[in-house]
C-alpha cells in the first residue's frame, strides 16, 4: 500500500516546467524577500532582543510569551516566518526532483535554497547570541540578498530554461551591464555598513559599529550615483537592442534605482524615519533581483540556439 501511494505521489511531480513549479519559483523569490522586510520590522520596532536566546525565545519557551509583549510578538513572527521559507524550500526541490536530468540547473538552485535558510537561521542565533553585533546583523543582510539573486535565477531559469554560453548582446553591453551589478553590490553593502553605524540598532543597548554615520551616508551616494549612470546607459542601449526582457530588465532597474534614490534622500533629511527605512531595505533586494536579471538576459537559451542556431544569433548581436 504504502508503494501504491509512493508511486502515485512520484507520477504526480511535474516531469516538465508546469504552472506549479512557476507558482512555486515565484513563491521563493518573494518570500525572500518578504523575509527581509519582517528583519527589518524587527530592527525598526526594537524587537531585536525580544527573544533575548536562541533557538528558544526564552530559557524555558520555544515561543515568546505574554510578558515579553510586542518585541516578542515581533521577533518571534520573524523566526516563525522561516518555517515558511522551509516548506517553500521543501516543495521547490520536490517539483524539480523528476527533472534532475534535463533541468539539474533547477534541482541545484532548489538545494542551494534550501541550505541557504538554515544558514541564516543560525546567523541570526548568533546575531541574538552577540546582543544584536552591527557587523553580524549585516552579514544577515548579505545573506538574504544573495538568496534573492538565487531565487530571481531560478524564476528565471523555470520560464526561460537552460543557458547557452552565447551572448546576444554586443560585448561592451555585457561589460555596462556588469558595471552597473558591480554598482548595485557595492550600494548595498555599503548601506548595510552605513545601517550598522545609524540609530536604527534593533535594541536600545545594542552596540553600533564605531563608524560616522554621517560620512557614511556620502560615501553610501556615490557608488549609488555612478550606478544609476551606468544603469540609465543601459536602458538605452538595450532599447536600440531590439531584445524585449533586455529592455525591460534594464528599465525595471532604473525605475527602482529612481525609487531607492528617491527614499534615500527623503528618509536621510527626515531624521530617517522607521518607515522609509524599511521600504529602503527591501527595495534594495528588488535591486539585487532587477541587477541579477539584467545579466541572465544578455545570454542566449538553448531553446533559442536550437530554434534559430547559434550563427543566427551571433548574427544578430553583429547587427
Amino acid at each position: 500500500m504504502n508503494r501504491l501511494w509512493q508511486s502515485r505521489l512520484w507520477r504526480w511531480l511535474p516531469a516538465t516546467v508546469d504552472r506549479r513549479v512557476r507558482v512555486i519559483a515565484w513563491a521563493s523569490l518573494i518570500s525572500q524577500t518578504l523575509i527581509v522586510g519582517t528583519g527589518g520590522a524587527v530592527r525598526l520596532t526594537g524587537s531585536g532582543l525580544g527573544c533575548p536566546t536562541w533557538p528558544r525565545c526564552t530559557a524555558d519557551s520555544f515561543v515568546a510569551t505574554p510578558e515579553m509583549g510586542i518585541h516578542g510578538i515581533v521577533e518571534f513572527g520573524n523566526r516563525l516566518l522561516t518555517f515558511v521559507l522551509v516548506v517553500i524550500a521543501i516543495i521547490a526541490f520536490a517539483f524539480v526532483v523528476r527533472m534532475r536530468r534535463d533541468r539539474p540547473e533547477l534541482l541545484r538552485l532548489s538545494v542551494a535554497l534550501g541550505l541557504g535558510i538554515p544558514a541564516q537561521a543560525v546567523i541570526g542565533g548568533i546575531t541574538v547570541l552577540t546582543g544584536l553585533n552591527a557587523w553580524i546583523v549585516g552579514l544577515h543582510f548579505v545573506v538574504s540578498a544573495v538568496l534573492v539573486a538565487l531565487a530571481t535565477v531560478f524564476v528565471v531559469r523555470v520560464y526561460r530554461g537552460p543557458a547557452t554560453g552565447l551572448l546576444t548582446v554586443p560585448p561592451a553591453y555585457r561589460a555596462l551591464a556588469l558595471a552597473a551589478t558591480a554598482g548595485v553590490w557595492v550600494t548595498v553593502l555599503i548601506g548595510i555598513v552605513v545601517t550598522g553605524a545609524g540609530p536604527h540598532a534593533g535594541d536600545g543597548g545594542a552596540a553600533r559599529n564605531g563608524l560616522d554615520p554621517e560620512l557614511l551616508q556620502h560615501v553610501h551616494s556615490w557608488p549609488a550615483y555612478a550606478t544609476f549612470a551606468a544603469s540609465v546607459l543601459l536602458a538605452l542601449g538595450a532599447v536600440r537592442l531590439g531584445r524585449p526582457l533586455v529592455r525591460r530588465a534594464a528599465l525595471g532597474l532604473v525605475a527602482a534605482e529612481v525609487a531607492q534614490i528617491a527614499i534615500g534622500i527623503a528618509q536621510a533629511r527626515l531624521g530617517l524615519p522607521e518607515i522609509l527605512v524599511g521600504v529602503h531595505m527591501v527595495l534594495a533586494c528588488v535591486l539585487v533581483a532587477l541587477a541579477t536579471l539584467v545579466l541572465l538576459s544578455l545570454r542566449a537559451t538553448r531553446a533559442e540556439v536550437e530554434a534559430q542556431g547559434a550563427p543566427r544569433v551571433r548574427a544578430v548581436v553583429d547587427a
